[in-house]
């Protein structure tokens, strides 16, 4: 590999007008397919195979013109008199019937469409009692029963000072909500508020604006990379390449994500990881052989063999590390969530290019910019003398070799290894134990920050109706496998009755038939099937809730036996519970598959058992250590920093991969330098101090790079970005930092020459993938003294790119 990468290195080194040519004009064809192809996102939420999708299915075939309780853009206005006041006085009930006035006049509404939720609350629950009463005395029933169940989903609070409206946007689904629509509705209820005295408040699906990030992460992470990056290499010439190499493979990842969608359906957030992911390791994969790059300066006067060397080692480097992140990435199919897989998909390929880009467009840029990549004070003109940001001068010891500050860290874990082991094992450890009271679920309306609209209204609702009102469940019931008119009514009565025997429900009915109806809206024919809303005494986010919901599906095969009707349980509670269910479910499967394979590679690249064991382990130390300060930051809200709210249930499978995707390329790139050095006859110590000598500098910067990247996103206001944010900053903190820097290094001194243990039947079938370049003709060996030559007998360009190569 080391040599088919040097050719490819030096040729796009030599030839780099057509590479950057080919580069320019790739963007331009798929760039062209987006823009005449391309079809709008996708955003449908479907996740085949879980029950409660199964249930949504089923009340499509009886209730064709039901919505979905993903997609239904619907949105509940709470109003609140003040204390001591109702909603029927005057003041509050002028003020409410401006509301309904003035609502449907609002972005994105109908004003000619019928709203029947948008209706005085007093006037509204009136009639719905009356309705009950009246249906209850015409069939002889319970009239006390049917003042309760009225009551139960009435909008209005039994004191009168709360009540609810509704109405939906004339939109298909959310996504196609626009954020100017939803801030003319806030802006109209903080009016409200401030001339009558009448609070109003909103939340529901249609409050939820479904936007990408804005850029301002993006462009914090880019600045803050800038910074390091010029510190890195002292230019600005060689401190921009990494950053228009990651942009550069972003933008055309996203133009091609952009284009696929003439070919199949993608939902918008296909984009949100790959934006993510691309940036950052587009930025480390061009760092890392750019530093090599420079390294060889010191070796050789040929640029373009130095270009080579560094494709050559580096890039073998960077090709097994993107793998890994690969592997990471596309696993995530194995979940089973279609829009999962589309952005595990997306973001793999984002990283594909990363990786093409670093071993092809670098070498060429390198080609066109020649001796400007590293100017140091010879800048020939003097305007552009402030290209050079400071110049690179390491010390050395009595043999020449450079002496820097990753040559001083490994010294002082080697003086005590194995009290760095358990300082870091303890360390880590500790910070886990909170992973044991994580709770998952989805963001809801009641876990919002407490100064949203979307939290007062759920806060308001709450204290109003209890907490069951946020997150009722519907029980689907098919009677079209019972012949018998009579027969069917009884069996959803029946039906009625088990669910209301349930613990922890408030209230169980019938809420609605599929019976024909006449022009007036009355029954004129039987019903095939029926809807139930279970109102639970808990919020959808109380474990009380999930046991209801548990108890609901324990019992389906029982009722459904007993009944001949087929049952099943939805609504939003449900759908999300689902969803966190098969997340859990695929985890042990997706880490199976995304370790051993990663293991494999590892074997490969370091033709050892334990290093590849070393570096799983730590993997699993540092995701323990992140999940459970993210319990205990986020969930928890310890020190005050965020609000506590549960864990978003696709964070943990994230950082898993992501994370060791990461991870790996970390230990890639800091233990192959110690691999090369090895081969080259250094014993293990010398080969760590070594490898921290040449790759802990570009670790360093890389995972600042990557810290600073991820932690743009903590700054969004969207739960899901920003606690993803939070953890992936967090987690590169440790696993670079604390597992890579200190844990592996440490073990390493510990095992010695059993470090790079393999069997022998094992090394004679493992392909000997050279990723240490030892088959390339080169004069920088591990552990060698570097040139030393007068720069002043040297001709003026490498001059300049030896100063800060360190010559």
């Amino acid at each position: 590999m080391a040599r088919l990468l040097y050719k490819l290195g030096s040729t796009a080194h030599r030839r780099w007008p057509f590479f950057i040519a080919g580069w320019l004009l790739l963007v331009v064809v798929v760039g062209a397919i987006a823009g005449v192809a391309s079809k709008p996102f996708n955003d449908e939420f479907t996740i085949p195979g879980i029950p409660s999708e199964k249930a949504a299915d089923i009340q499509k075939e009886l209730f064709p013109d039901s919505g979905d309780a993903f997609d239904d853009a619907t949105v509940n206005v709470v109003v609140a008199a003040p204390k001591g006041h109702t909603l029927a006085e005057k003041p509050y009930a002028d003020a409410i019937a401006d509301l309904v006035t003035e609502i449907p006049g609002l972005p994105q509404m109908d004003a000619d469409a019928l709203q029947p939720g948008l209706v005085d609350p007093t006037t509204a629950a009136d009639a719905l009692e009356k309705q009950y009463v009246d249906g209850a005395k015409a069939a002889g029933g319970d009239v006390a029963q049917a003042k309760e169940d009225a009551a139960a989903i009435s909008p209005l609070s039994a004191d009168g000072r709360i009540g609810t409206l509704s109405f939906e946007w004339d939109v298909d689904t959310v996504a196609d909500l626009k954020a100017t629509s939803v801030e003319a509705l806030e802006d109209l209820l903080h009016e409200t508020t401030a001339d009558t005295g009448l609070v109003a408040e909103a939340n529901g699906q249609g409050m939820t604006v479904q936007e990408a990030p804005g850029g301002t992460a993006e462009l914090i992470g880019l600045g803050i990379a800038l910074v390091v990056l010029l510190l890195s290499f002292g230019s600005l010439v060689a401190a921009g390449m990494p950053l228009v190499n990651a942009v550069f493979g972003v933008g055309l990842s996203m133009a091609g994500v952009s284009a696929m969608t003439a070919f199949m359906d993608l939902s918008s957030s296909t984009t949100a990881l790959s934006s993510m992911i691309g940036l950052a390791v587009g930025i480390d994969y061009t760092l890392f052989i750019l530093a090599r790059y420079r390294t060889e300066l010191h070796h050789t006067d040929d640029r373009r063999h130095a270009a080579g060397i560094a494709v050559g080692t580096a890039g073998s480097a960077v090709v097994f590390a993107g793998l890994t992140v690969l592997i990471a990435l596309s696993a995530l199919s194995v979940v089973g969530i279609p829009f999962l897989t589309s952005m595990g998909l997306a973001a793999a390929a984002t990283v594909l290019i990363a990786v093409l880009v670093a071993l092809t467009l670098l070498p060429a840029l390198l080609g066109m910019t020649k001796s400007w990549t590293f100017r140091g004070r010879h800048v020939p003109v003097p305007g552009l003398r402030w290209m050079r940001i400071r110049q690179y001068s390491p010390k050395r010891d009595q043999d020449g070799l450079v002496v820097n500050n990753g040559v001083r860290w490994a010294r002082v874990l080697a003086k005590a290894p194995v009290a760095w082991v358990l300082g870091v094992v303890v360390l880590l450890g500790a910070l886990a134990v909170p992973i044991s009271q994580m709770y998952l679920a989805f963001p809801s309306d009641s876990t919002a920050a407490s100064d949203t609209t979307q939290r007062k209204a759920a806060d308001l609702a709450e204290e109003a109706f209890g907490p069951g009102r946020q997150g009722p469940f519907a029980v689907v019931v098919d009677g079209r496998g019972i012949t018998g008119d009579e027969q069917r009514t009884e069996a959803f009565d029946r039906v009625v009755d088990w669910a209301a025997g349930q613990d922890d429900v408030a209230n169980a009915q019938l809420v609605a038939t599929n019976a024909p109806r006449d022009d007036k809206g009355v029954p004129n024919g039987p019903a095939t099937g029926a809807i139930i809303q279970i109102i639970p005494a808990s919020g959808p986010d109380d474990p009380k809730t999930l046991d209801l919901l548990e108890a609901l599906r324990e019992g389906q095969s029982a009722i459904e036996d007993e009944t001949g009707t087929t049952v099943g349980v939805t609504g939003l509670t449900a759908i999300t519970t689902d969803v966190s269910d098969q997340l859990n479910g695929a985890l042990p499967v997706y880490l199976a598959v995304v370790i051993g394979l990663a293991f494999i590679l590892l074997m490969l690249v370091f033709r050892s058992i334990l290093i590849p064991l070393t570096a799983t382990l730590g993997f699993l130390l540092s995701v323990l250590a992140t999940l459970g300060a993210t319990v205990a930051i986020f969930q928890e809200g310890a020190f005050g920093i965020f609000e506590g709210q549960p864990i978003v249930s696709f964070i943990p499978i994230f950082v898993i991969g992501v994370v060791f995707g990461l991870a790996m390329d970390y230990q890639v790139f800091l233990v192959t330098r110690m691999r090369e050095a090895h081969v080259h006859g250094l014993s293990t110590h010398e080969a760590v101090v070594d490898g921290f000598r040449n790759s802990a500098r570009v670790v360093t910067a890389a995972a600042a790079i990557m810290i600073a990247v991820f932690s743009g996103f903590i700054l969004e206001d969207d739960a899901i970005i920003k606690s993803m944010g939070f953890a992936l900053a967090l987690a590169i903190v440790f696993d670079a930092f604390i597992v890579r820097m200190v844990l592996i290094p440490s073990l390493l001194y510990i095992l010695g020459e059993k470090a790079w243990w393999l069997p022998g039947w094992l090394d004679r079938i493992l392909p000997n993938v050279d990723v240490e370049g030892a088959s390339l003709e080169r004069d920088s060996i591990p552990g060698a003294v570097t040139r030393t030559d007068d720069v002043d007998d040297l001709d003026d360009d490498l001059d300049q790119d030896r100063e800060l190569a360190g010559v």
